[in-house]
C-alpha cells in the first residue's frame, strides 16, 4: 500500500525489486491461465498444463525480474517516469 502512514506523510515507494520467486509464480500463474482454457478443449491433461506453466514462466521470470530490476534503479536514480532512458527528452 502507497497510502499515508500514521503521520500523514505518504509512504515511499518501494526501491527493491521483488524475489524471483515472485516473479516465477506470478509469470507461471499466468502462463497456467492462458493455457488451461484451450488446454482442456483439447484434451489435454491440467496436470501437463500445470507442469509446463511452471517451465515457461521460469523463462518468462527471467526477463520479468529483470524489468523490476531496471524499473527499481530508474526509481532510485531519480527518473520521474520510472523508466530507463537515453538521457533524450
Amino acid at each position: 500500500m502507497s497510502g499515508p502512514s500514521a503521520d500523514g506523510k505518504p509512504r515511499p515507494l518501494r526501491s527493491a525489486p521483488r524475489p524471483a520467486a515472485v516473479h516465477w509464480l506470478v509469470d507461471s500463474a499466468v502462463v497456467f491461465l492462458a493455457l488451461i482454457i484451450v488446454g482442456l478443449i483439447l484434451g489435454v491433461s491440467w496436470w501437463a498444463i500445470l507442469i509446463l506453466s511452471l517451465v515457461v514462466g521460469s523463462f518468462a521470470a527471467r526477463f520479468t525480474w529483470r524489468a523490476d530490476v531496471r524499473a527499481m534503479a530508474a526509481r532510485q536514480a531519480g527518473r520521474p517516469d520510472g523508466q530507463p532512458g537515453t538521457g533524450s527528452r
